[in-house]
């Protein structure tokens, strides 16, 4: 009887730790957001603005790099044409590489999640600049009708570290410099023609 009894106290003694021990199971809702940055990021890079509105809600607000805001799927399509289609395009081709800082936050008993991290991405200008920048990104999803959809999005980049204002701060050193020089040898022209055309005194 008393082995009995010293048995079953070490079974609850024993058991919760077993239990503590065991790794929590992830909400199967990551899986699904997982899926979804893959397919947006493959569609992105391949510039497939069909694929990218896929995973936009209608009512989605995106906030661009550049400040731009885009409203619905119209607005969205619109800018993307604007800045990646056509004679009058700014970017040649964009690769982005989105990763995650932590899983995401998942709010409403899985209905609602946001996701935030930075990515590494790589553009190149159609007049031949090209420039990798590093960006931080928030993103906003719902689920609806099993399907997760982003409502909004905003992306950003150093404001005082980025590839553009490096680029900006060269061209001016090297915009000074030139005019610089230009100046130092302009005033040397001048000032042999003055010479030239000085009378010279007789003795």
């Amino acid at each position: 009887m008393f082995r009995r009894l010293l048995l079953l106290c070490a079974t609850f003694l024993v058991t919760p730790n077993l239990l503590a021990d065991e790794p929590a199971k992830e909400d199967p809702a990551h899986a699904e957001l997982r899926a979804v940055r893959d397919s947006l990021t493959q569609a992105v890079n391949k510039n497939d603005v069909a694929a990218i509105l896929a995973h936009l809600h209608k009512n989605v607000v995106v906030t661009w790099m550049d400040g731009t805001v885009s409203r619905r799927h119209d607005e969205v399509r619109s800018y993307y044409d604007r800045m990646m289609k056509g004679g009058q395009r700014v970017v040649d081709t964009v690769t982005i590489n989105p990763v995650v800082d932590e899983l995401s936050i998942i709010y409403g008993g899985g209905s609602t999640a946001v996701a935030f991290g930075s990515s590494d991405d790589d553009f190149k200008l159609r007049r031949g600049l090209a420039f990798k920048v590093h960006s931080r990104w928030t993103a906003t999803l719902v689920k609806e009708e099993g399907k997760w959809l982003i409502t909004a999005f905003h992306a950003s980049a150093s404001l005082f570290d980025n590839p553009l204002l490096n680029t900006a701060k060269q061209m001016v050193y090297w915009v000074g410099g030139i005019a610089g020089v230009g100046g130092l040898l302009l005033g040397a022209l001048i000032a042999r023609l003055l010479r030239r055309r000085t009378p010279r005194t007789s003795t």
